[in-house]
């Protein structure tokens, strides 16, 4: 590796070890329900790491690090495979967006997870916690705006850290930290 190559490689590969360590302790930690960076740094992930398939393992490598202390539930599959959704988005979002851009993805990924999460709590419920009908979905769906809130919250509030601050990096050691 030559040493503009490993100049280069080092700042990423603390990134992406940070990352990794932010998202399994932010589940860890006491928090409100659904405040994690996880969405965030999926998001972030896409755009930021060229290497595509790291850009995937860095929230879900994150994800069963804390679920493997947290315990694994039946609903991993689909959690899983919305946290890969955000890495998709991050990719077509690009190492580059600007904060109208981050916001968009940002709710759409958020609006997509509440969406789609809950609709499988839903089908999982098997008429347990809410009726197998449209009156049902609807309940269940208001009964989660709450985690919605703080979802968007979370979204919010971890984009604009690690978006901003790799705008920030990026602005005073261009090179060191490029996409």
């Amino acid at each position: 590796m030559s040493n503009d190559a490993a100049a280069r490689w080092y700042p990423r590969a603390t990134l992406v070890a940070a990352l990794i360590l932010l998202a399994a302790l932010s589940r860890l930690l006491p928090h409100p329900p659904n405040f994690t960076p996880v969405e965030a740094i999926g998001l972030f992930a896409g755009a930021y790491l060229a290497n595509r398939q790291l850009a995937f393992v860095v929230p879900l490598l994150a994800m069963a690090l804390a679920d493997s202390v947290l315990g694994f539930h039946s609903g991993m599959p689909v959690i899983y495979g919305l946290i890969a959704f955000n890495v998709w988005l991050g990719f077509r979002l690009g190492p580059d967006p600007g904060a109208g851009r981050v916001a968009g993805y940002g709710l759409a990924a958020a609006t997509v997870f509440f969406f789609v999460s809950n609709f499988a709590v839903w089908v999982a419920s098997d008429g347990h916690y809410y009726t197998q009908d449209l009156a049902g979905l609807v309940t269940c769906y208001t009964m989660a705006l709450p985690f919605f809130a703080y979802t968007l919250l979370g979204m919010a509030v971890y984009a604009t850290v690690l978006f901003g601050g790799m705008a920030l990096a990026r602005r005073y050691q261009p090179g060191q930290l490029s996409a």
